[in-house]
């Protein structure tokens, strides 16, 4: 019976010793519900973001479908949406949420334009020997690079 007097004083002891226990279970209870609310805050955003992307979606817009799939929007009927795949070629028919984004047209400058044909007009006159880049076919026509007694070093 001593025994057991003790281990419940003990027990008591520690309790009552620890000063606020209740108040930072509490408080670990509120921290992860506002962790929790701010990380689904932006996957809301995100899906609103989604959803108004897909609501404007126009016939001839070039999309890539969730599954990878790049066609030009044909037409939208509610929530189905054709895609052609190639010109004059296949059609198929998406829900509105399988469409993942908008394929912009890449923009060229001039400039770029330029400096391609610039690089184009070499011919094999202006190149020299020195440079001529001779790439061994395997490694057996390679120098070794040390002897087979040395050891490995690290």
């Amino acid at each position: 019976m001593t025994q057991l007097s003790v281990a419940l004083a003990a027990n008591s002891a520690t309790t009552t010793t620890g000063g606020g226990g209740g108040y930072s279970m509490y408080l670990i209870l509120i921290l992860a519900v506002v962790a929790f609310w701010f990380m689904s805050r932006r996957t809301r955003k995100q899906q609103r973001a989604q959803q108004e992307f897909r609501n404007t979606l126009e016939a001839g817009d070039e999309v890539m479908t969730a599954s990878g799939m790049i066609g030009t929007v044909v037409e939208i009927e509610d929530d189905a949406i054709t895609l052609e795949s190639e010109p004059g070629g296949g059609r198929t028919r998406w829900v509105r949420a399988a469409i993942a984004k908008k394929i912009e047209p890449p923009v060229v400058d001039e400039d770029e334009v330029d400096d391609v044909d610039d690089d184009a007009d070499l011919s094999d006159e202006d190149l020299t020997e020195d440079d001529v880049i001779d790439v061994p076919d395997d490694l057996s026509s390679l120098p070794p690079t040390r002897g087979d007694d040395e050891t490995d070093r690290k």
